[in-house]
Formats: C-alpha cells, structure tokens, sequence
C-alpha cells in the first residue's frame, strides 16, 4: 500500500524557541553577507590593481589588467558554476572555512537545505503517523479519487470487510469493485450523499455495514465501512423482546380491563377514585402495549404495500378524529391545497398522521387552534403540517423527539395519556415511504410538525375527489 498519494498534511507547528532563533538567524545574514562583501571587494580591487602595476612595469598595463578581469571573471563562473551543481545534485556538502562572499554564501545555503531536510523529515514522520493510523483502524477506510472515483488508498481493514486486494484494486473504480453494493448514484451525489446504514459486504452477506462517504478535500474521498453486524443483531434481539413481551401482556391486560369494565363504580360509591384510577391506567397500558406491537412491526418491515392514498377521505377522518378527542375544547382547520393524492399504504399514513393530530390537540391549551394544511412544495414534492398553538418546545429538545419513550415533559405526557411511542412511529412510516419528518417550534408560540414527500409519491387526484381542492377551513 505504498502507492497512496500524498496526503493533504497540515504543515507542523515550529515552537516559540525555533521561531525566535530562524529570526534572529535572517536578521544576522544580511549583516554578514554585507562584511563578506566588503571583505571580497578590497581582495578584487587588490588584485587588479598589482595587474596594472605589473602591466606598468613590463610596459603593457592594458593587457595585464584585461587579463587580470578575465581571471577574476572566471573564478567567480567557477564558484557559481560549483554552487549550481551542488544544488542540482542534491548532495550535502560542507561550507567553505574562508570570510568571502562566496564562503559565505555556501553557508546559507548549506543551512538553509539543513532546515528544509529536518521540515522535510517532521512532514513524512506526520504522514506515517496518519498512515499508520488510517491502517490500524477496524473500519474499512477507502481513500477515493473525486473526480475519477478510482481507488487510491485502502486499509487491511476494507479488505476483510469490502474483499479489496493490494495492488490488484488500486486504481480500479470503486463502484466496480464493489459490486453489487449500489454505489454509483450514492457516489454521484457526493457530498449530499445520505450514509447507508445497512448494506451486505461483498464478501459475505451476512456480514452488514454501515458506508458512510466523508469528502476531506477538494480532491479526494473517504469512503468508511463498519461492520454493524453484531448491533443489529443485537436490535433485532432487543426487537423480538418488546414483541414478545407485548404479545404476552395484551392478554392479561385485557383479562384485567375485562373485569375492571365489570365493576360498576355507581354500585361501590367508596371504591369509585380507585376504579375509575384503575381503569385509567389500564387503558393507558393496553395503549402502551397496542404502540409497542405496532413499533415492533414497523422495525421489522422493509417496505410496505403501495396503493393511492385518496387524501380527501384522509383529511375528513383527520378532522373528525381531532374534533372527537378535543370534544370542542379547539378549533380544528383543514386546508387541501394539493389538490393530488399519494402512494403508499393508507393504513400506516392515518396511523402516522393521526398521531401527528392527536398529539397537537393534546399539548394544545383550551381555546387553541390546530390547523392541518396538505400542500404542494418546491421540487414537485407535497407535505402535510399539523401546527398547533399549544405550549411549544425548547429547541435543546426537537432532536430527540422521534426517540421512543422521550418526553419532554414527564408530568404533562401522563396527564395527558400519551405513552411517548407516537412520534417514534410517524418516523419509521415515514421512513418506509422514503419520506421525511420536520420539527419546527417556538416556546410559548406553537409547533409545526410536517411530512415531507417526494414527486415519486404525488399521485394525480381522481375526478370524483377533485371537490376536495381548496377547501374552506371548515370542510375538508
């Protein structure tokens, strides 16, 4: 793997002392190189001068001193004819003992190559030491030319989990090697690209990865693998268990409701707080345990069934459901301006929707208005936001609001009934229609909770429920 290119290195950081002297060092150079001068110049006129005294003296000064000059001229060619191939030889040398300009000039060189060997030495021990990091990592780390999508670099760790060979794959194109992961539109999209949170490896199926694709330079990608295989094992037991679990106590718990439904709190006046207590609870169990089945069977799936989802009959049964569970306490508005349906499955997209409705009548103060709109968006995409006037979020918590069990508010989430699985469930819908959730809220002002889907999911609405397009507020 020696053939990698080199690595964008970030220069090393010389300390205070080494600054200090490298000053110090060129502060003093012009001044000796001025003394060096002065030293070689009275030598010069020296020289020519005996020339024309001796030129005198035989009667031919003329000569003597053009001789003298020429011999001046070729001692100096000689000197820089000497320092030129020093350098081009990239040889050391040891500077001259002498005080002249040319002694000293082989000095400032000789120190000045002297440093550029020790900065040259502190760059290659820093791109060993990021090598040898890169190659002792247990992700598989893939070094990607940007623009020819060819492989540069690899770690002993992308051959064990993505079966890339040295030397054999280098200069290949990635996504051919690693077939059949699809990669060539993931690449395409390049620093947009969204990771791929389980693909089988190439080299063996049962083991699952994690690709993520991190540009670092202008130039160059790095494409990482994980071996998640023993996580989602792991959530696939942790999924099994709620499943199991939840499927065990549906059965006692509707033994216990059953009875509970039997006792009449009118005919035990003394018993009535505990009975109607006790009947609340249940409920809310029973609600708990129906959430966690339908999580566990949303986790489980990889996709859903695809059927046109008529949204006019969708939007009806949204207000009906709000208007019943807020008993008339809000002020419940649906506005359809898609004036299109979906595709998807219409069971799970109430399911998620509903719970969108339910949860903002909930947390929605008496005399507040919840208002959901189904709309067109930019890109040919629509989305449908339920917004709320109610109590609003701190921002600290919209990131973790789609975890199961989050709460916000632990008091508010139990008075209310909710059981903390809903928007954990709108999420994972979402997620099987390749459809995104946004949150958007302001303490004390309200929450916007909206779906996002793309143009593949708009379907154009059907002639009888066309009435449904641009409804008033009042009617959906």
């Amino acid at each position: 793997m020696d053939d990698f290119p080199t690595l964008p290195v970030p220069p090393p950081r010389e300390d205070d002392g080494r600054r200090r002297d490298a000053h110090a060092s060129t502060a003093r150079a012009p001044d000796r190189l001025r003394s060096a001068w002065w030293r070689t110049l009275p030598a010069v006129f020296a020289l020519l001068a005996a020339a024309t005294v001796f030129g005198l003296a035989i009667g031919r000064p003329a000569a003597m001193l053009a001789a003298a000059a020429l011999g001046v001229l070729a001692w100096h060619y000689w000197r820089l004819r000497r320092v030129l191939l020093r350098l081009t030889a990239r040889k050391r040398w040891e500077p001259g003992q002498g005080h002249g300009a040319w002694n000293e000039l082989d000095r400032l060189l000789h120190r000045s190559q002297s440093e550029m060997r020790a900065r040259k030495r502190r760059l290659l021990d820093m791109l060993r030491a990021y090598r040898a990091a890169a190659a002792a990592l247990p992700d598989g780390v893939v070094v990607v030319d940007r623009n020819t999508q060819r492989i540069l670099w690899f770690n002993e760790a992308a051959t064990d989990l993505l079966g890339l060979a040295h030397p054999r794959d280098l200069g290949a194109p990635v996504a051919e090697r690693l077939q059949p992961l699809p990669l060539s539109r993931w690449l395409a999209a390049g620093r947009r690209a969204e990771p791929i949170l389980d693909a089988p490896a190439p080299v063996n199926e049962r083991l699952r990865l994690n690709l993520r694709l991190i540009p670092y330079s202008d130039d160059y990608w790095l494409l990482v693998a994980r071996d998640v295989s023993k996580l989602l094992r792991l959530e696939q037991v942790r999924r099994d268990f709620v499943a199991n679990v939840s499927h065990e106590l549906r059965t006692p718990l509707t033994v216990v409701h059953g009875y509970l439904d039997m006792l009449d709190p009118a005919e035990f006046p003394e018993w009535r707080p505990m009975l109607e207590e006790m009947q609340k609870q249940s409920q809310r169990m029973t609600q708990l345990v129906e959430d966690l089945l339908t999580l566990s069977r949303l986790e489980s799936r990889d996709s859903l069934p695809e059927e046109p989802v008529a949204m006019v009959p969708m939007l009806a049964t949204l207000k009906r459901e709000a208007e019943a569970f807020s008993q008339g306490r809000h002020t419940i508005e649906v506005h359809d301006l898609a004036g299109c349906d979906l595709l998807g499955s219409t069971k799970e997209l109430h399911s998620a929707f509903s719970n969108l409705v339910t949860n903002a009548v909930r947390y929605t103060p008496v005399g507040g208005t919840v208002a959901v709109t189904f709309a067109r968006e930019d890109g040919g995409g629509v989305a449908l936001a339920v917004r709320d006037t109610g109590y609003g979020i701190a921002e600290a918590h919209l990131p973790r609001l789609t975890e199961r069990f989050y709460r916000v508010s632990s008091s508010r989430s139990r008075e209310s009934g909710g059981t903390g699985l809903g928007l954990s469930i709108v999420k994972h819908v979402l997620g099987l229609h390749q459809a995104r959730l946004s949150i958007e809220s302001t303490v004390g002002q309200g929450s916007v909770f909206a779906c996002h889907f793309g143009p593949e999911r708009v379907q154009s609405r059907h002639d009888g429920d066309a009435s449904g397009h641009h409804a008033s507020p009042d009617t959906p």
